[in-house]
């Protein structure tokens, strides 16, 4: 398959992305055996994934009635079936509600992976059969070391949005959790946004600026370069909030 050519210029030299995802949600076929995909799927990917793993989920539910004792229900049950790189950067899940291709840092570029995620999507599609095709996401996770100054750091020095706190109420942020989801109308692309501070850590505050772009689907499984137009629209959506979140004096901190 020849390249395809990039819709977004956008890129940076050293990007502060420390895990990128693609998410494709999916109805399964009922009473599906993840023991047989597991078996299956890492038999297929266990050249380039030979680790396997499980991630469990675990919820606990209280039901509160008045004059009634309060009743605790418990449910325990698979998130993902994981198939891991020796080096552990390139994860592939296999979910209950669909397929994941994570990445963790150092990231390149998305045309880079591209086609070893359309290879294990394929895998994917050939071993679970999916029904159906219910949403397209890409989400990236960016840790962004803003330099104190003095210990302090003006905000709107780094960040185009950003908390604000009352003018003249003399207060200093202690820590900040920012979140905000939107959509376009015209394309019926959404997006929810995180912007959370960590800890002081050498002489930085890190910012975690956590983007995931996502569009409702009902598509038959099919391969993805059947659906670059809408996985490119998504790429470009979040490269222009990620670029337009930040400026370019924290732009160049990656340059």
């Amino acid at each position: 398959m020849s390249e395809p050519e990039t819709l977004d210029p956008f890129k940076l030299p050293h990007p502060p992305i420390v895990e990128a995802v693609v998410d494709i949600d999916c109805d399964l076929p009922p009473g599906l055996d993840f023991a047989m995909v597991e078996e299956a799927m890492g038999d297929a990917l266990k050249d380039h994934y030979p680790v396997r793993r499980k991630r469990l989920v675990h919820e606990a539910k209280m039901d509160l009635k008045e004059g009634e004792q309060p009743k605790l229900t418990a449910r325990h049950g698979l998130a993902a079936v994981q198939f891991v790189a020796e080096d552990e950067k390139q994860i592939v899940q296999a979910r209950p509600a669909g397929f994941s291709f994570n990445r963790l840092g150092p990231y390149g570029s998305f045309d880079e992976y591209l086609p070893e995620i359309e290879r294990c999507w394929a895998v994917f599609v050939e071993v679970v059969r999916p029904v159906q095709v219910r949403k397209l996401g890409l989400r990236y996770i960016n840790r962004i070391p803003i330099p104190l100054e003095h210990g302090t750091v003006n905000l709107a020095d780094y960040l185009r949005v950003s908390p604000n706190l009352p003018e003249g109420s003399g207060l200093q942020f202690a820590d900040f959790f920012h979140q905000h989801r939107a959509g376009d109308p015209k394309t019926g692309n959404k997006v929810n946004i995180i912007l959370a501070s960590q800890p002081q850590d050498d002489g930085c505050l890190p910012l975690l600026l956590d983007i995931e772009v996502f569009r409702d689907e009902r598509l038959e499984p099919a391969p993805l370069e059947k659906w670059r137009e809408s996985i490119e629209q998504l790429r470009s959506l979040k490269n222009h909030i990620f670029e337009h979140s930040l400026t370019q004096k924290c732009l160049n901190l990656f340059q």
